[in-house]
């Protein structure tokens, strides 16, 4: 498989996956014509259009896809359904298309029906987790998203997490304020600092990474209970989530 990044907007990616057969599905194009400008220069033949949530940022580009290719599959939760899903899936189902499969994994949280999209090694998590973050809370509760990101915690540590945005460099900048004597986070904002430096994008990341540099991971380390003004251990680790989410929100 062939993983391919098309930066879009102001800071999103759209991810193309190809198989050996230049097959490929296209997930959340917030534009079109980027898209068609990489499956034309790339003689990619797209096979289906994913879509995990229902933001503008992430279904834009349905519409000018479907003019050029009308027959493709738009899968995506109950939440798209007039932003143009034509398969509507839920957790657990599979998505089986060539030689591509995918679980679904249902992550409420910055959306009520965001979904992922699963296949080993590969997590397509739109706005849920970001390397160094995680999304906001637009419309579930600190503990739906908290027990998203628990969910994705589960995956194996070789996980690519592919997410939507290119948030990661104000993530770490939030990190250090919150574990500023974890030498780790200092190095991770540092590494990705050069990258941008050098206009170089910082995902996708492992899973692995992000339980060591990502602070939404780590609600059970007690330094960071206590950096941010809760005695360790008393109150649930969702209330850790929800109170370090309101930090970042004003950070």
């Amino acid at each position: 498989m062939e993983l391919i990044r098309i930066p879009a907007l102001s800071d999103n990616y759209i991810w193309l996956l190809c198989d050996e057969d230049k097959h490929c599905v296209i997930i959340d194009p917030a534009e079109s014509q980027p898209v068609n400008d990489i499956l034309a220069a790339n003689q990619l033949i797209p096979v289906a259009i994913l879509l995990t949530h229902h933001h503008h940022d992430h279904v834009g580009g349905v519409p000018g896809l479907l003019i050029k290719h009308p027959e493709l599959p738009v899968y995506g939760p109950e939440e798209t359904q007039n932003k143009g899903a034509t398969h509507i899936v839920h957790d657990n189902d599979f998505i089986e298309i060539k030689r591509f499969s995918f679980r679904i994994m249902e992550l409420p949280g910055h959306t009520l029906g965001h979904i992922a999209f699963y296949q080993a090694p590969y997590l397509f998590c739109g706005d849920t987790l970001f390397s160094g973050g995680c999304g906001r809370l637009f419309e579930g509760t600190a503990e739906q998203m908290f027990s998203s990101l628990e969910k994705i915690s589960s995956l194996p540590d070789d996980t690519l997490i592919c997410c939507a945005h290119e948030y990661t460099a104000a993530n770490m900048a939030f990190a250090k304020t919150v574990l500023p004597e974890n030498q780790t986070i200092h190095d991770y904002d540092k590494k990705i600092l050069k990258l941008r430096e050098n206009h170089q994008a910082t995902v996708p990341t492992t899973l692995q990474t992000e339980k060591k540099i990502n602070v939404f991971l780590n609600c059970h380390h007690i330094d960071l209970q206590k950096n941010i003004g809760i005695k360790p251990n008393s109150m649930p680790l969702s209330s850790v989530f929800q109170q370090l989410r309101a930090y970042k929100d004003q950070f």
